[in-house]
Protein backbone atom coordinates (compact mmCIF):
# COMPACT_ATOMS: atom_id res chain seq x y z
CA UNK A 1 0.00 0.00 0.00
CA UNK A 2 1.28 3.49 -0.86
CA UNK A 3 0.87 4.85 2.65
CA UNK A 4 2.81 2.14 4.50
CA UNK A 5 6.44 1.26 4.93
CA UNK A 6 9.70 3.14 4.44
CA UNK A 7 8.87 4.09 0.85
CA UNK A 8 5.47 5.69 1.35
CA UNK A 9 4.68 8.56 -0.96
CA UNK A 10 3.74 10.86 1.92
CA UNK A 11 6.97 10.14 3.78
CA UNK A 12 8.93 10.76 0.59
CA UNK A 13 7.07 14.04 0.04
CA UNK A 14 7.92 15.17 3.57
CA UNK A 15 11.57 14.24 3.15
CA UNK A 16 11.73 16.00 -0.22
CA UNK A 17 10.14 19.10 1.29
CA UNK A 18 12.77 19.01 4.04
CA UNK A 19 15.45 19.01 1.29
CA UNK A 20 16.73 15.59 2.38
CA UNK A 21 19.28 14.80 -0.34
CA UNK A 22 18.97 11.08 0.38
CA UNK A 23 15.33 10.98 -0.74
CA UNK A 24 16.32 12.24 -4.17
CA UNK A 25 19.00 9.55 -4.43
CA UNK A 26 16.40 6.99 -3.30
CA UNK A 27 13.71 7.92 -5.85
CA UNK A 28 16.32 8.37 -8.57
CA UNK A 29 17.29 4.70 -8.13
CA UNK A 30 13.75 3.36 -7.53
CA UNK A 31 12.15 2.86 -10.93
CA UNK A 32 8.90 1.89 -9.23
CA UNK A 33 8.69 5.43 -7.78
CA UNK A 34 7.70 6.94 -11.14
CA UNK A 35 4.00 6.40 -10.40
CA UNK A 36 4.44 8.04 -7.00
CA UNK A 37 6.20 11.00 -8.63
CA UNK A 38 3.31 11.31 -11.10
CA UNK A 39 0.89 11.24 -8.17
CA UNK A 40 2.83 14.01 -6.43
CA UNK A 41 2.65 16.13 -9.58
CA UNK A 42 -1.12 15.51 -9.86
CA UNK A 43 -1.72 16.32 -6.17
CA UNK A 44 0.27 19.55 -6.39
CA UNK A 45 -1.56 20.50 -9.58
CA UNK A 46 -4.84 19.81 -7.82
CA UNK A 47 -3.77 21.92 -4.81
CA UNK A 48 -2.76 24.74 -7.16
CA UNK A 49 -6.03 24.44 -9.06
CA UNK A 50 -8.10 24.51 -5.89
CA UNK A 51 -6.30 27.68 -4.83
CA UNK A 52 -7.23 29.30 -8.14
CA UNK A 53 -10.79 27.97 -8.49
CA UNK A 54 -12.15 31.50 -8.19
CA UNK A 55 -10.40 32.53 -11.38
CA UNK A 56 -10.30 29.27 -13.37
CA UNK A 57 -13.47 27.39 -12.43
CA UNK A 58 -13.79 23.61 -12.56
CA UNK A 59 -12.77 23.28 -16.20
CA UNK A 60 -9.63 25.26 -15.43
CA UNK A 61 -8.89 22.89 -12.58
CA UNK A 62 -9.11 19.84 -14.85
CA UNK A 63 -7.08 21.42 -17.64
CA UNK A 64 -4.54 22.67 -15.11
CA UNK A 65 -3.94 19.15 -13.79
CA UNK A 66 -3.48 17.78 -17.32
CA UNK A 67 -1.11 20.62 -18.24
CA UNK A 68 0.83 20.20 -15.01
CA UNK A 69 1.46 16.53 -15.79
CA UNK A 70 2.48 17.33 -19.36
CA UNK A 71 4.63 20.19 -18.07
CA UNK A 72 6.37 17.88 -15.60
CA UNK A 73 7.26 15.45 -18.39
CA UNK A 74 8.54 18.32 -20.57
CA UNK A 75 10.42 19.90 -17.65
CA UNK A 76 12.16 16.57 -16.93
CA UNK A 77 13.06 16.19 -20.62
CA UNK A 78 14.47 19.71 -20.96
CA UNK A 79 16.43 19.42 -17.69
CA UNK A 80 17.72 16.03 -18.86
CA UNK A 81 18.82 17.56 -22.17
CA UNK A 82 20.51 20.57 -20.58
CA UNK A 83 21.97 18.68 -17.63
CA UNK A 84 23.35 15.65 -19.47
CA UNK A 85 24.13 16.99 -22.95
CA UNK A 86 24.87 20.72 -22.59
CA UNK A 87 26.14 21.11 -19.01
CA UNK A 88 27.19 17.68 -17.71
CA UNK A 89 29.85 17.28 -15.07
CA UNK A 90 32.44 14.52 -15.29
CA UNK A 91 30.29 12.36 -12.98
CA UNK A 92 26.89 12.99 -14.59
CA UNK A 93 25.01 9.79 -15.36
CA UNK A 94 21.22 10.09 -15.55
CA UNK A 95 18.27 9.19 -17.70
CA UNK A 96 14.91 10.87 -18.20
CA UNK A 97 13.18 8.61 -15.69
CA UNK A 98 15.61 9.52 -12.93
CA UNK A 99 15.00 13.20 -13.53
CA UNK A 100 11.25 12.71 -13.82
CA UNK A 101 11.13 10.97 -10.45
CA UNK A 102 13.32 13.46 -8.64
CA UNK A 103 11.59 16.48 -10.18
CA UNK A 104 8.20 14.98 -9.41
CA UNK A 105 9.04 14.68 -5.73
CA UNK A 106 10.66 18.12 -5.81
CA UNK A 107 7.17 19.53 -6.35
CA UNK A 108 6.12 18.28 -2.89
CA UNK A 109 6.15 21.70 -1.16
CA UNK A 110 3.57 22.79 -3.74
CA UNK A 111 0.91 20.93 -1.78
CA UNK A 112 0.82 24.03 0.44
CA UNK A 113 -0.38 26.08 -2.53
CA UNK A 114 -3.90 24.96 -1.59
CA UNK A 115 -3.59 27.47 1.26
CA UNK A 116 -3.68 30.16 -1.40
CA UNK A 117 -7.42 30.14 -0.66
CA UNK A 118 -6.84 31.73 2.74
CA UNK A 119 -7.90 35.39 2.63
CA UNK A 120 -5.15 38.02 2.87
CA UNK A 121 -2.19 35.68 3.55
CA UNK A 122 -3.03 33.11 0.87
CA UNK A 123 -1.03 34.78 -1.87
CA UNK A 124 2.02 34.97 0.40
CA UNK A 125 1.71 31.27 1.28
CA UNK A 126 1.31 30.45 -2.42
CA UNK A 127 4.47 32.40 -3.33
CA UNK A 128 6.51 30.90 -0.47
CA UNK A 129 5.47 27.39 -1.57
CA UNK A 130 6.48 28.24 -5.16
CA UNK A 131 9.93 29.45 -4.10
CA UNK A 132 10.31 26.41 -1.84
CA UNK A 133 9.52 24.21 -4.86
CA UNK A 134 12.21 25.95 -6.90
CA UNK A 135 14.81 25.39 -4.17
CA UNK A 136 13.74 21.76 -3.90
CA UNK A 137 14.12 21.37 -7.67
CA UNK A 138 17.70 22.64 -7.48
CA UNK A 139 18.51 20.02 -4.82
CA UNK A 140 16.78 17.32 -6.89
CA UNK A 141 18.70 18.25 -10.04
CA UNK A 142 22.00 18.40 -8.17
CA UNK A 143 21.42 14.88 -6.85
CA UNK A 144 19.93 13.34 -10.01
CA UNK A 145 22.72 14.67 -12.22
CA UNK A 146 25.43 13.83 -9.67
CA UNK A 147 26.67 17.40 -9.58
CA UNK A 148 29.06 18.56 -6.89
CA UNK A 149 28.21 22.17 -7.68
CA UNK A 150 24.92 23.70 -6.56
CA UNK A 151 25.62 26.60 -8.95
CA UNK A 152 25.55 24.21 -11.91
CA UNK A 153 22.23 22.80 -10.69
CA UNK A 154 20.82 26.33 -10.34
CA UNK A 155 21.94 27.13 -13.89
CA UNK A 156 20.31 23.97 -15.28
CA UNK A 157 17.05 24.67 -13.42
CA UNK A 158 16.96 28.29 -14.59
CA UNK A 159 17.87 27.43 -18.19
CA UNK A 160 15.25 24.68 -18.19
CA UNK A 161 12.66 27.01 -16.74
CA UNK A 162 12.73 29.33 -19.77
CA UNK A 163 11.38 26.87 -22.38
CA UNK A 164 9.07 25.30 -19.76
CA UNK A 165 7.58 28.69 -18.85
CA UNK A 166 7.16 29.62 -22.52
CA UNK A 167 5.41 26.34 -23.29
CA UNK A 168 3.09 26.66 -20.28
CA UNK A 169 2.32 30.28 -21.16
CA UNK A 170 1.46 29.32 -24.74
CA UNK A 171 -0.67 26.38 -23.61
CA UNK A 172 -2.67 28.48 -21.13
CA UNK A 173 -2.98 31.34 -23.65
CA UNK A 174 -4.31 28.93 -26.26
CA UNK A 175 -6.78 27.47 -23.79
CA UNK A 176 -7.87 30.97 -22.81
CA UNK A 177 -8.47 31.84 -26.45
CA UNK A 178 -10.45 28.65 -26.99
CA UNK A 179 -12.53 28.98 -23.83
Amino acid sequence: MASEGPHSMVERMIRASRLDVHIFEEVEADTSATKQALSVVALVALATGIASLGTTGLSGLFVGVVLAIAGWAFWAWIVYLIGTKIMPSHSTHADWGQLARTLGFAQSPGIFRVLGLVPIVGIIIFMVASIWMLVTMVVAVRQALDYTSTRRAIAVVLLGFIPYALLMYMAFALLGALG
